[in-house]
């Protein structure tokens, strides 16, 4: 059996948003690093989204091939295949161009690598933020490695902890930049084949093939912030903060290892449906890190594609909000146990409350989607945009009902 690799474990409950840590080790490897996962003791982990229209980056038609500048562009070339048939010698050409290895180095001489994403012919890249999270301090330096071997100087445009996402920019970027096609993920497809592509261990332009083993998977990280000055003000010390990450992820069976993180995740047709950035493990011993156990995890591109544009237009990044605290529960419904995410408290004004949710509430579904516990749900607003609005079964005296909601901006106060 599994075990996510978890550190400190504790049970349920904190601001929607975030409910009660569970955290996990998120480890530097050495060459590359990726994201440890905990899928929490009886959070659930669920299964919905596939391939469908190509857009590039920044949402444009894939034929338009426009970047958020409104510079001409070419996106990388869609392969010609199917699902039951793909060309992965094909797609891996056509795609390789568009993933680049990504490296950090600190001034004491650590460092870790990732992969990352070519948005745009401007040299922006997007990768995870626990990638790049040390770059903020003083005296790293990030590069950027084409899949040619081409190194370039890196710069971070903005990172937002929350989801685990970066973008950084190639300093004096060359002229010949591929940027990816991305997809419509809400098409996705359980059993869709897929091919993940990044720096694994160190290894660029690496290609793994297999298939969407699962979808609206809640995985569980803690991401990395920025370093900051050490509270006690003592010179040279810097504390990395911690912030939980929840996301609504794909899953895949595709070889993922630490490097691959902020990658590709991409269709038979070359378009990118997620960029990688977690895996389940069965841990390590003797100090080695853990690697591939066929549980690898991919935030959808759709929220990437819109966590990118914020913050390549902002710098920062707005996320929906509930209002409330959530603990994993159950519900009878219909006859059945259901699991559900169970409402603490409510904050005054805030959507939940003007929706009418209230104490002891059993959310079982999200527009009709069953829920596996608070981590389900927390995930699924999370990939929302504030003023989407989403409807939630609620048991509430052991009655169903509906609440139509329409999610906010969460407060700063709150992030």
């Amino acid at each position: 059996m599994t075990t996510p690799v978890l550190d400190n474990p504790t049970p349920a409950a904190t601001e929607t948003g975030a409910p009660a840590p569970t955290s996990v080790r998120r480890e530097p490897s050495r060459p590359g690093w990726l994201a440890g996962v905990a899928v929490a003791a009886g959070a659930a982990v669920l299964a919905s989204l596939g391939t469908a229209g190509a857009l590039n980056a920044f949402g444009s038609p894939a034929s338009a091939a426009t970047s958020s500048s409104a510079t001409a562009q070419q996106s990388a070339p869609l392969v010609k295949g199917s699902t039951t048939a793909p060309n992965w010698v094909a797609t891996a050409a056509a795609v390789k161009p568009s993933v680049v290895s990504v490296r950090v180095q600190a001034a004491d001489g650590s460092g870790g690598q990732g992969s990352g994403v070519v948005l745009d012919t401007a040299g922006r890249v997007l990768t995870n933020n626990h990638v790049v999270a040390a770059g903020a301090g003083s005296g790293t330096t990030i590069s950027v490695v084409l899949a040619d071997g081409r190194t370039y100087k890196a710069t971070i445009v903005g990172t937002d902890p929350a989801t685990d996402l970066a973008v950084i920019a190639i300093q004096q970027p060359p002229k010949d930049l591929v940027p990816a096609t991305f997809a419509d993920s809400s098409q996705v497809r359980v059993g869709d084949p897929v091919m993940a592509i990044g720096n694994p261990l160190g290894l660029s332009s690496t290609t793994t093939t297999g298939v969407v083993s699962a979808l609206n998977r809640p995985v569980t990280t803690a991401a990395e912030a920025p370093q900051q000055q050490d509270p006690q003000g003592a010179p040279g010390q810097a504390q990395p903060q911690a912030e939980r990450v929840v996301t609504d992820a794909i899953q895949t069976d595709a070889a993922v290892n630490p490097g691959n993180s902020g990658g590709a995740l991409v269709d038979s047709g070359g378009r990118v449906i997620g960029i990688t950035s977690s895996i389940a493990s069965l841990g390590a011993s003797d100090g080695g890190q853990a690697g591939s156990i066929g549980l690898g995890f991919a935030i959808p591109a759709n929220e990437a594609k819109d966590v990118a544009q914020q913050l390549v237009s902002t710098g920062s990044v707005q996320h929906a909000y509930l209002g409330v605290t959530l603990a994993d529960g159950t519900a009878m419904l219909d006859g059945a146990q259901r699991a559900a995410a169970v409402v603490g408290t409510v904050t005054p004004g805030s959507p939940a409350a003007k929706a009418g949710l209230q104490a002891k509430d059993a959310v079982v579904a999200v527009d009709g989607r069953p829920l596996e516990g608070a981590d389900s749900l927390v995930a699924q607003v999370r990939a929302q945009n504030p003023g989407s609005t989403i409807d939630l079964t609620v048991v509430r005296g052991g009655e169903p009902q509906t609440l139509h909601l329409t999610l906010a901006a969460k407060p700063a106060a709150n992030g």
